[in-house]
């Protein structure tokens, strides 16, 4: 998806900081309940990275299993949800695109979850839409 070989970002008040080495893809506005639900949004924005190529440059953030198989970090401090891994995409994080220093470099692709998605939200960006996951 992107050439870019460094992404820089962390929480709101600056005490976890991130940074991505790399390619990253799958940028996409996700509209299923449970990120809604932690974000307190009608829509989280996510990019997706190796795992081996993510890396906490500072702080540590809180961690927990929002789901089976499903752990999401978030800042302790001010509470800005960060990453979600889960055990069916072992090897690769997904990160909020809005934590990112510069999420204008790194817009989203696609929307995905969209029979999750609230009634009173409507986005006409053209952008593909998927019911579920990308895949069948």
């Amino acid at each position: 998806m992107d050439i870019q070989t460094a992404w820089v970002g962390g929480c709101y008040c600056g005490a976890v900081r991130y940074e991505v080495r790399g390619p990253v893809s799958s940028a996409t506005l996700c509209h299923c309940e449970s990120c809604r639900s932690i974000a307190g949004a009608p829509c989280v924005a996510w990019f997706t990275a190796p795992l081996a190529a993510f890396r906490y440059m500072q702080g540590t953030p809180q961690r927990f299993a929002s789901s089976p198989g499903v752990t999401r970090c978030f800042c302790g401090r001010c509470g800005a949800h960060l990453t979600y891994e889960s055990d069916a995409g072992a090897g690769y994080i997904d990160i909020t695109t809005c934590s990112l220093d510069d999420p204008e470099a790194l817009p989203p692709q696609d929307h995905t979850q969209v029979e999750g998605q609230l009634g009173w939200l409507h986005l006409g960006d053209g952008l593909p839409r998927f019911p579920r996951s990308r895949t069948p």
